[in-house]
């Protein structure tokens, strides 16, 4: 149950973040990469006042690597949704995010059931309905930046299985990847544009969606096998989509409604399906 409530809060972490960004892009409110340097830098500052908070003043947790594959996904995702449509965006991130940690859960040795395939599958086939049409061919850059973001994050939430402290681990390794991001704002400075509403944006990603999300979604991690957090993650676009209509206008279409329940439904069937106990990835 502990898991379950952990992992709905840290996809709908996950969705907020899709919708922020979406709408402070969209809207020309600010410039990719100052998203992204705000995000994180608000991000880690949070998580280090909760973590003064725990006594624990030390952050030994983290590591470069993982602060690297974070902002693997984190630049490549912001910049991404500037060329492609937020549902063109939605079924490549995680389509790759799905395809990585199924591809390294069979190479570490996971073997999902066939009852999981079959779920696994009607989940793909619900995406493609709800995203296909009005689908156009999404440019050739944007694609790669956000099949690189969906590797990123798929590499990301592997290495956060079986994390002994979320917190000090997801606030290390926040603090690490700043100044790699903030690089990125340096090289393209000519590009610098932030209003407020933007940066408003940007830091309520950071903060709740971002720092908190991410530690939620670590602390769920432990009692997920690759598989069952690849497949889970495929809620997301659905609920991204909900939050357009909600916060966004966006109107609620029959489709919307049976995609909902294609992909529901599959993620019901492959998380039912019993997978043998999965082998440790390292931290």
């Amino acid at each position: 149950m502990q898991t379950a409530i952990y992992t709905i809060l840290a996809l709908i972490a996950f969705a907020a973040n899709s919708v922020l960004c979406r709408v402070a892009l969209r809207n020309g409110a600010i410039d990719p990469a100052s998203f992204s340097t705000i995000r994180f830098a608000s991000g880690a500052l949070t998580l280090l006042v909760v973590t003064s908070f725990t006594g624990k003043r030390t952050l030994p947790a983290g590591s470069w690597t993982s602060a690297g594959i974070l902002f693997l996904y984190a630049i490549p995702f912001s910049f991404a949704y500037t060329r492609v449509s937020a549902a063109a965006g939605a079924l490549i991130l995680f389509g790759v995010v799905q395809l990585t940690m199924i591809t390294a859960g069979l190479w570490k040795g996971e073997r999902p059931r066939p009852l999981q395939w079959f779920g696994m599958g009607l989940s793909i086939v619900g995406l493609v309905y709800l995203l296909l049409p009005g689908f156009g061919t999404p440019s050739l850059p944007g694609a790669a930046l956000m099949s690189l973001a969906g590797f990123g994050w798929g590499a990301y939430s592997l290495r956060g299985r079986g994390a002994a402290s979320p917190l000090a681990q997801t606030t290390s390794n926040f603090v690490r990847s700043v100044p790699l991001i903030f690089s990125v704002s340096l090289l393209t400075i000519s590009k610098f544009h932030i209003e407020g509403i933007g940066a408003l944006f940007a830091a309520v990603s950071g903060i709740v969606a971002s720092g908190a999300g991410y530690v939620i979604w670590y602390s769920a991690l432990n009692g997920l096998t690759a598989t069952r957090a690849a497949v889970v993650q495929l809620a997301v676009p659905i609920l991204a989509a909900a939050g357009g209509v909600v916060l966004l206008g966006e109107r609620l279409s029959p489709r919307l409604v049976i995609a909902s329940a294609i992909i529901l439904s599959g993620i019901g069937i492959a998380i039912r399906g019993q997978t043998p106990r999965s082998p440790h990835f390292p931290k």
